[in-house]
């Protein structure tokens, strides 16, 4: 079979995205099954190499169809715009915020031409992103943004356990409010699809309870009653292999086991937790919804380390094998 061809954009050129990308890349595992595509300033990644100390050349190439398998060779398709005068690992800067939108936007041009399978992306620095007038504050807003793709879904995966979230970046008092019978449907049936997408169609998906217990009937909140219930019960009408609400502090756990192929998080911190207590460094973000298939790392740019080559490689290794796995069944939406 041909090795499925990931794009890893560099990421904030002074943050740990550049070394981590060495040490992921050095790894046998990565070597052996995957061709990895590296797109950002050449100059910044042999500093990261030397600073890694592995024994890696770098080697650029203009397109996709001329990576090539070469042990201790890291094939790189340069955009050098960074100015080397100025540049810092550790400091942020609209410069660097402003490069690590070109790489991420050379990798879905890519991807949306079909050159590659898939792109895993390394950290960007919100601050830098400002600083460098990039109107996007982050991964997801970029790749919605760019794939045409409006409120793109997340998903979590980590030992097999894979978490959708019904909502993100709000605080718990909105992210409560938002927890409605006809979002919860609206979501349910995304991630369906979405499962779907990466091959993903036998199983039930379980809907988090929001409060103790799921509510206890009303006794500790209504939203279960009023608003979680009827929509597993008229997604179940409606053909959806669903179930819920299930107490949020057992539900994870059964999808570990294997009850259900995976679970909607109705909250940020009630999925990130689950996954990041079960396996922080192995916690793996995809993106879905979208036409190309994005997996992530999920930690920062890490500037008070960045440059030292101190950082662990775990989350982008993972981010590329999950990438890698999904790619040969990813079918585009």
């Amino acid at each position: 079979m041909t090795k499925p061809c990931i794009a890893i954009p560099m990421g904030d050129p002074a943050g740990i995205g550049p070394e981590i990308i060495a040490k992921a890349l050095y790894d046998e595992r990565i070597q052996k099954d995957i061709n990895c595509l590296i797109i950002g300033d050449s100059r910044i990644m042999e500093e990261a190499v030397k600073i890694t100390g592995l024994p890696l050349r770098i080697r650029r190439i203009q397109d996709p169809s001329e990576c090539r398998y070469a042990q201790g060779t890291i094939n790189l398709l340069p955009i050098d715009n960074i100015d080397t005068t100025r540049f810092r690992f550790g400091q942020i800067d609209g410069m660097c915020g402003r490069a690590a939108f070109s790489y991420i936007e050379k990798s879905i041009e890519l991807a949306l031409a079909k050159k590659v399978s898939a792109i895993a992306t390394t950290p960007i620095n919100k601050e830098a992103l400002k600083a460098g007038g990039i109107p996007y504050i982050g991964h997801t807003e970029i790749f919605g943004a760019l794939t045409h793709t409006e409120d793109p879904l997340t998903m979590f995966e980590v030992r097999g356990l894979r978490i959708f979230f019904l909502t993100r970046h709000v605080s718990l008092r909105a992210a409560c409010d938002m927890v409605k019978k006809d979002r919860i449907k609206d979501y349910v049936k995304r991630c369906y699809k979405m499962l779907k997408t990466l091959g993903v169609q036998q199983g039930t998906m379980a809907v988090a309870g929001l409060n103790p217990h799921s509510g206890e009937h009303g006794l500790f909140g209504n939203e279960e009653t009023t608003e979680v219930i009827p929509a597993v019960q008229e997604l179940q009408s409606e053909g959806y292999n669903v179930a819920g609400p299930i107490g949020a502090d057992s539900v994870f756990h059964l999808t570990l086991q294997g009850k259900f192929n995976s679970v909607l998080s109705l909250y940020h911190d009630q999925g990130h937790i689950a996954a990041k207590t079960l396996d922080f460094e192995r916690t793996v973000s995809v993106t879905g919804g979208m036409p190309i298939l994005r997996t992530s790392v999920d930690h920062g740019t890490a500037m008070d380390i960045a440059g030292t080559g101190s950082a662990s490689a775990v989350s982008m290794i993972e981010a590329i094998r999950l990438g890698a796995k999904y790619a040969v069944k990813f079918t585009q939406e």
